[in-house]
């Protein structure tokens, strides 16, 4: 288990989606490409409710010992039923940054963690605590990348008439 690389990639993700979308207006947070894309802010609210529901509870849930299954969660469900895009731009960083913050400092805290611990029950039976928390450092990235492809096109829709191809392929 590498917990100093997982910690590093935690932390310094959080930091570039926070300068990623720091400073971008609302209008941009909400828009989408099409009406089954994810918004920007759709985006941070899932990252923010991931911190509270999944990767960080799930780790909770190995170490306290509780032989039961993990609580149920519903990430592409959530984005609608809780109301994502209507959400204050500002107040989702931060909460996102928030929750972050209290994770990594509960990680750091604990003491000998039994990382190899692992998850009994169908589908996910054998993942381990490690695991989970190199999942969670890898999910970022996918959510970095999202990102990015959405502001490349609400970029390209503005400059629409604009010979941006020179900037090179996508």
């Amino acid at each position: 288990m590498n917990l100093d690389y997982c910690i590093r990639e935690l932390e310094a993700n959080a930091r570039i989606i926070e300068t990623f979308v720091a400073g971008i207006n609302a209008t941009q947070m909400r828009w989408k490409p099409t009406e089954n894309d994810w918004s920007m802010l759709e985006v941070v609210n899932h990252l923010w409710d991931e911190e509270r529901e999944d990767f960080p509870a799930r780790i909770r849930h190995l170490f306290s010992g509780n032989p039961d299954r993990f609580a149920p969660i519903r990430p592409a469900e959530w984005v609608t039923e809780r109301g994502y895009n209507g959400r204050d731009p500002g107040e989702s960083l931060a909460g996102f940054l928030s929750e972050r913050e209290k994770n990594l400092a509960w990680i750091r805290s604990l003491s000998r963690p039994d990382w190899d611990v692992t998850y009994a029950h169908e589908p996910l039976a054998g993942i381990s605590a490690g695991d989970f928390l190199a999942a969670w450092a890898v999910h970022d990235l996918l959510h970095i990348r999202q990102l990015n492809e959405l502001k490349y096109a609400f970029s390209a829709r503005v400059l629409e008439g604009l010979a941006i191809i020179y900037a090179g392929e996508w």
